[in-house]
């Protein structure tokens, strides 16, 4: 190219540089706003994106069924102490809670959901704690006297505690040990630097195994090197299901959705077909009292664990002790003190959405 014709392009160039700048200032702005845009009811905007249909079924089926013959090779490195680690575009949730369901049936297995705006980690590793005890109560591999105290004080305990009873050699059964699945290790509730320390000892601890799940780009650099290669020890699986984020985005406000503070009857509704019949019927329970009795403060928790079990609906405090960590996660049930200082349980509905709610619960 001819060194005229490179100072020309140049000389073009700064000039029309300069030429935008000053219409710009000419030009008039616009003079629309953000408000005047037609906000459309959040319902009838989540209603429209759930009827949209997907593409490429039989590709995604087909996918997802080579990541199924993986489960054998998946629960191998967790027996060997690797955590696993899933990645990829679209919802992992199904993926993991099948295999779940599937290859660790025969193990105890605890949900964590990471999507949500706020968990409470000591919450988490007390249920977590409980369900262990339970297990070790059920091998009868430690006196019922000395479990019995150590279940007595999960409550009053700290995180350190906690996690040093999950680190300690309860038993040498090597097939005694939690299972702790994790939505969104990199969500809002738990990206940050403590939660994501306190994860990793999680993680190291002899009795429990990691099966987690990341979404967003820059989730690597929550940890350091110790937490990857010693602590989580994670074991980094490519598996993209390109399913949408259905569960997930229940928590996101929507953009072009109005805004409410106020927990739709509509939505409880979708968040409680992600959980068990057992927990729904529970649920239903509550609501049911909560109807019943409007003039009360909420249920008290002994009476929800009695009428709970006689429908054979848990068989333990710890069950239904998991049933109400689930629920409060998703923000279904609330607690609060009566008149007589006694911990009631309450749906945070007002009354209406309340009976609207009802009918859908179990179907």
């Amino acid at each position: 190219m001819d060194v005229n014709d490179i100072d020309e392009n140049e000389y073009g160039f700064s000039r029309n540089y300069f030429l935008a700048k000053e219409l710009r200032g000419s030009c008039k702005k616009s003079a629309h706003k953000l408000s005047d845009i037609d906000i459309v009811d959040e319902q009838e905007l989540r209603v429209a994106a759930s009827n949209i249909e997907p593409k490429h079924e039989k590709e995604i089926a087909a996918l997802v069924n080579d990541y199924k013959s993986l489960y054998p090779k998946w629960l191998f490195e967790l027996r060997c102490g690797f955590g696993l680690l899933m990645y990829g575009f679209g919802s992992k949730k199904a993926l993991i809670e099948d295999f779940a369901s599937t290859a660790l049936a025969e193990y105890s297995v605890v949900v964590i959901n990471g999507f949500l705006q706020s968990i409470n980690i000591k919450q988490v590793f007390t249920a977590i704690a409980e369900v262990l005890w339970d297990q070790l109560k059920s091998k009868r591999k430690t006196s019922l006297g000395s479990m019995s105290k150590v279940q007595q004080t999960f409550d009053s305990r700290s995180v350190d505690d906690l996690l040093t009873f999950l680190n300690g050699p309860q038993t040498d059964d090597g097939d005694c040990f939690v299972c702790v699945v994790i939505h969104n290790i990199d969500g809002p509730g738990l990206r940050d630097s403590e939660t994501q320390q306190y994860l990793a000892r999680l993680a190291s601890c002899s009795h429990i195994c990691i099966i987690a799940s990341i979404d967003h780009v820059n989730a690597p650099l929550l940890w350091d090197k110790k937490m990857v290669h010693t602590q989580f020890n994670w074991c980094w699986y490519h598996v993209p299901t390109f399913a949408p984020y259905k569960i997930e985005g229940i928590f996101l406000p929507l953009i072009l959705a109005q805004g409410s503070t106020v927990q739709s009857a509509k939505t409880a509704a979708i968040v409680l077909q992600s959980l068990t019949s057992n927990a729904q019927n529970v649920f239903k329970i509550l609501a049911e009292y909560q109807l019943s009795h409007s003039e009360e403060d909420g249920m008290p928790i002994d009476s929800l664990y009695e009428i709970s079990r006689e429908r054979f609906l848990v068989s333990s405090r710890v069950t239904l002790n998991s049933h109400l960590t689930e629920f409060k996660d998703h923000e279904l049930v609330k607690t609060r003190r009566n008149s007589d200082g006694q911990d009631c349980l309450y749906i945070p509905l007002a009354t209406e959405a309340l009976r609207k709610l009802l009918p859908e619960i179990g179907q």
